[in-house]
């Protein structure tokens, strides 16, 4: 690990600001055993969390046997927005470690804007990062790419050595590891812990104690 002072924290979104993983994944089986492809909560977990759209919409077709059809989301879209309405909230915690952080922090999703925008305005969290968003589709290539780290890093003027991403998926530490940032896996939620570490990496399950691992 790297002993440059932390000077940018970069959040990913889901799964690590608002808990939203859960409520994805159970939409996610119910939306795609319609279209003709099952996969078992566990099979949501290791492939579909933290997964860029190309990724996830491969193993659907490949599942399905099938491509999807232009337009296949907007159905759905309605099932997805009103669990999220009635069940999203922030991940425990997290307020108060955004409270006790000294440094600046920012947030870097592969969502659009507009649904990291819903999301943390569900949570009450959008005043916490106006105008610190950074969205995949602001790059070329999202996660597990080091673009999208490296764009955030830039924008606010800040070393990539001198930054650490909190993340909670495989993906996301790969893209910390490759933007040479030092990555906290959060395995609060539903990623194990296992599939998390590595190389320049601190694992964590309780997201009240991030500020202090920080600090260190």
């Amino acid at each position: 690990m790297t002993s440059h002072p932390v000077e940018l924290v970069i959040f990913d979104c889901d799964g690590v600001l608002v808990d939203s993983e859960r409520l994805y994944c159970r939409v996610d089986r119910e939306v795609f055993a319609e279209l003709g492809a099952e996969f078992t909560e566990a099979e949501l977990v290791e492939h579909f969390v933290g997964s860029p759209h190309e990724i996830w919409t491969a193993l659907v077709e490949e599942r399905r046997g099938r491509p999807l059809e232009p337009g296949w989301q907007e159905p759905y879209r309605v099932r997805y927005e009103t669990v999220l309405d009635a069940e999203l909230t922030a991940v425990e915690g997290v307020a108060e470690v955004l409270d006790a952080l000294a440094v600046p922090y920012c947030l870097a999703s592969n969502g659009s804007h507009a649904e990291i925008r819903r999301n943390l305005t569900r949570t009450g969290l959008l005043d916490r990062f106006e105008g610190r968003v950074f969205s995949a589709r602001d790059v070329a290539r999202g996660k597990p790419a080091p673009d999208l780290f490296l764009h955030a890093a830039a924008s606010l003027g800040v070393p990539p050595e001198r930054c650490a991403v909190v993340e909670d998926s495989p993906y996301g530490v790969r893209a910390a590891r490759a933007a040479g940032m030092r990555a906290f896996g959060y395995a609060g939620g539903l990623t194990p812990a296992h599939r998390l570490e590595g190389p320049d990496t601190v694992v964590f399950e309780d997201m009240r104690k991030l500020a202090g691992l920080l600090a260190r």
